[in-house]
């Protein structure tokens, strides 16, 4: 039990440490409601864009669920896992780099809870393909979900 206590608490210090390394910020390009709240905020969906940090010419858009009511106004409420993603090359792709890419690394990371729960990006480079792979997810210390989106971006050479 002891070990097992030990193990958790590393790994939410490892999560922690994680996410304070992940400085990409989200650009929030817009929302729609989806319930009404009289007295405060309504839950909605919102669309953030964000800029691969390694890969320059790259760039994601994320939509997702937001909570609303007194919970969510106070910053309390855990958001739900539902994420859907789309990626585009949107400038020139430096070649020389995609070799040096790790896969599964995280190019995004947002807390959806006061703790425990996240919503990360990672990113898959399928070099027989030449195509960057990214996955959005949301995971729980104890009970993550399953629940997922991938969007792909050919790589293409610009002139």
């Amino acid at each position: 039990m002891k070990r097992t206590m030990m193990k958790i608490v590393k790994s939410f210090a490892a999560g922690l440490l994680a996410t304070f390394a992940i400085t990409v910020a989200a650009e929030e390009i817009g929302e729609v409601s989806t319930t009404f709240n009289l007295l405060s905020p309504n839950s909605k969906i919102v669309i953030e864009a964000f800029d691969d940090p390694d890969v320059a010419g790259v760039t994601c858009h994320v939509s997702k669920a937001k909570t609303g009511g007194l919970k969510g106004a106070v910053g309390i409420a855990e958001d739900p896992s539902e994420a859907s993603i789309a990626c585009r090359q949107t400038g020139i792709i430096d070649l020389s780099k995609l070799d040096k890419l790790k896969n599964g690394d995280v190019v995004f990371k947002e807390n959806r809870s006061l703790i425990f729960k996240t919503l990360q990006v990672v990113r898959f480079y399928d070099k027989k393909r030449n195509v960057l792979i990214y996955l959005v997810y949301s995971d729980k210390l104890i009970d993550g979900s399953p629940k997922n989106s991938i969007s792909t971006v050919p790589i293409m050479r610009w002139n």
